[in-house]
């Protein structure tokens, strides 16, 4: 496996890879606070082509609405993603790129806080498809290159338990 991959990340991605390509379904992914980490773990294993439909790092409202579609009223008064904001965002990629899934993440990376006030360590990540999931993380740190790779860790996570129904 890639070394920019630890050894939790490397094998939820085995794990995310066999079950999409065993069920012959397809990915799409927003990054967020992880910069394109999700995408990078998820196109690691030969033949990522038969489920990773395709992504970008949506880390600006422009970025969500002019690459995801989504509508720009969906960000009125921001002060903050909230998990229905992310919901919608891996809803939207979904039906975006045509896939089974979508999987949406943003958070506070660090080292501070956001809109809403809240500090830095927070990530919530959302998946969309044949299961609707979203969860949130916090790591009570605001170390950035940390948080990050965290953040990575907990998304391929809920990822994995919602295709294997964990």
């Amino acid at each position: 496996m890639p070394s920019f991959l630890n050894d939790e990340q490397a094998q939820l991605t085995q794990e995310i890879a066999e079950a999409l390509t065993t069920r012959s379904e397809k990915i799409a992914v927003s990054d967020g606070t992880t910069g394109g980490l999700i995408s990078a773990a998820l196109l690691s294993v030969p033949g990522a082509s038969t489920y990773y439909a395709g992504g970008g790092v949506l880390y600006t409202l422009k970025s969500r609405i002019e690459l995801a579609g989504m509508p720009a009223a969906a960000y009125e008064n921001y002060r903050g993603t909230t998990p229905e904001m992310l919901a919608g965002l891996a809803e939207a990629m979904r039906k975006r790129l045509d896939t089974t899934w979508g999987i949406a993440e943003s958070g506070l990376a660090g080292p501070t806080g956001g809109h809403s006030g809240a500090g830095p360590g927070r990530t919530t990540v959302a998946i969309a498809g044949p299961v609707a999931r979203v969860e949130t993380l916090e790591t009570g740190s605001d170390d950035r290159m940390e948080n990050m790779v965290a953040f990575t860790t907990f998304a391929l996570r809920v990822l994995r338990d919602t295709l294997t129904g964990r």
